[in-house]
């Protein structure tokens, strides 16, 4: 088995929050383009894991508008974790592991992990990251490191949000795969902060709200890349990897958002466990209905594929922080929720169009470069 990171070797997160099922590929130059890079993603060319996009880092203002945001949706993020941290043990038990999806799960691992030993402090619930790629599925390696070291059954995928649910889909697939193969089952019941495309049935909210670490890259989850599946690179008995951005410590507000979720914490308990009654009563099962908007939306522009309807605040953020936007929808003018997104947009040159009847608070659409 190879051996996992921690940090602060490997991410700016301290080594009791995550340990990370990763390979070290910080030395190597993996770093592309943006518009080169979908070029050859979308010519069939490369797969989008085989590399990483060059981290846009946002102007003094955008930093600004992030802080304001933070302040104001804390105690939303606070309850969302209380209550689906609470919606996990009530229906897994206490003795759950919480792996969360590298990297957008993860802030939401280490806070999931942190609500639960406030609540209960001897409760020491273990926390790992992995990496799933579209595609390609999750990390068989560390699918095997999990088994040997706890007992799947325990074991729960965190994520941070679903947008039309195509992770959702991914982690199922490639869990059935991986047991098929004769390895263990693991339950492939996803639990996320957020869940507007109505997707799982363990969520903190269904609101298209805006999560604060959606709003940056590395710099808002432990200064860790996106993660690489690249077989030069990837040996069979790897860990998927990803590199360390040490040397954008400077810029490091990963320890920023834990700190003010964190600290909102005694705000939000008395709420929490009505909040998680009256979910626990409620018809979670997914509708899907998410999926279908992307695909009424992907009829009326005339999109060829799925994959460039990105929708929910957090991967139209994605779009425009590492990919090459072509518009953006948005279902209100001036709603709070996408202030970031409306700047963005306009630093890089991006229409933003109104549409009323948006099923989320807005879509990125992705450029078809071979147009």
């Amino acid at each position: 088995m190879p051996e996992p990171l921690r940090g602060p070797e490997f991410g700016s997160y301290a080594p009791d929050e995550v340990v990370w099922l990763l390979k070290d590929l910080s030395a190597v130059d993996l770093e592309a383009d943006v518009a080169e890079r979908e070029s050859r993603i979308q010519a069939g060319e490369a797969h989008y894991a085989e590399s990483l996009p060059v981290e846009y880092q946002p102007d003094a203002a955008y930093r600004e508008l992030f802080d304001k945001v933070l302040a104001e949706s804390a105690e939303r993020l606070a309850l969302a974790v209380a209550t689906v941290a609470e919606l996990v043990v009530a229906e897994r038990g206490d003795n759950v592991v919480l792996v969360s999806l590298a990297r957008a799960g993860t802030p939401i691992g280490v806070l999931m992990r942190r609500w639960l030993a406030r609540r209960t402090p001897s409760l020491d619930v273990p926390h790992y990251a992995v990496s799933i790629v579209r595609d390609r599925g999750i990390d068989a390696v560390a699918l095997d490191y999990l088994a040997a070291h706890h007992d799947p059954a325990d074991i729960v995928f965190v994520d941070g949000w679903t947008g039309k649910g195509a992770i959702t889909h991914e982690l199922a697939d490639a869990l059935d795969a991986y047991a098929a193969a004769g390895g263990a089952r693991f339950d492939p019941d996803l639990a996320v902060l957020a869940d507007p495309g109505a997707c799982v049935r363990t969520y903190g909210t269904r609101d298209d709200f805006l999560i604060a670490s959606a709003c940056l890259n590395s710099t808002v989850s432990g200064l860790v890349s996106r993660t690489v599946l690249n077989d030069t690179l990837i040996g069979p008995g790897d860990f998927h990897g990803a590199k360390f951005y040490a040397e954008l410590a400077a810029d490091d507000v990963s320890g920023k958002l834990l700190e003010a979720v964190t600290a909102a914490f005694d705000t939000i308990h008395p709420r929490v466990a009505a909040q998680v009654a009256e979910l626990r009563a409620a018809d979670r099962s997914p509708t899907w209905a998410g999926w279908a908007s992307v695909e009424q939306v992907r009829a009326a522009y005339g999109i060829s594929s799925v994959n460039f309807v990105k929708p929910g605040v957090g991967e139209t953020t994605r779009v425009l922080l590492r990919r090459v936007p072509w518009r953006v929808l948005v279902r209100e003018a001036d709603a709070p929720e996408h202030a970031h997104i409306r700047m963005l947009a306009t630093a890089r040159d991006v229409p933003v169009e109104v549409v009323p009847d948006l099923a989320y608070a807005c879509m990125g659409l992705i450029k078809d470069v071979k147009k």
